[in-house]
């Protein structure tokens, strides 16, 4: 993990990880200056509310959410049977 990575991917999706947020404290005395511009900048996302600590669903797990909405669900319902 680099932390363009890490900061490419939080931005992205709003949210930094536990182990995320750890892994970068734990390395930054190894920074480059770019480096911890970077870390700055995703810790200013993450007060500003741009960047939240939490986790994230894996893709499979929302694959597997949008086969049973759009696909599975709708079989199993009668015509006109609102939910």
């Amino acid at each position: 993990m680099t932390v363009g990575e890490l900061f490419l991917e939080s931005l992205s999706t709003g949210v930094i990880t536990e182990d995320e947020m750890q892994w970068l404290t734990s390395h930054q005395h190894g920074f480059s200056r770019t480096e911890e511009a970077a870390a700055v900048r995703l810790g200013r996302l993450v007060d500003e509310g741009i960047v939240n600590l939490g986790c994230r669903v894996s893709n499979r797990v929302l694959q597997h959410r949008v086969v049973r909405d759009h696909w599975i669900e709708p079989l199993g319902r009668r015509r006109g049977q609102q939910f």
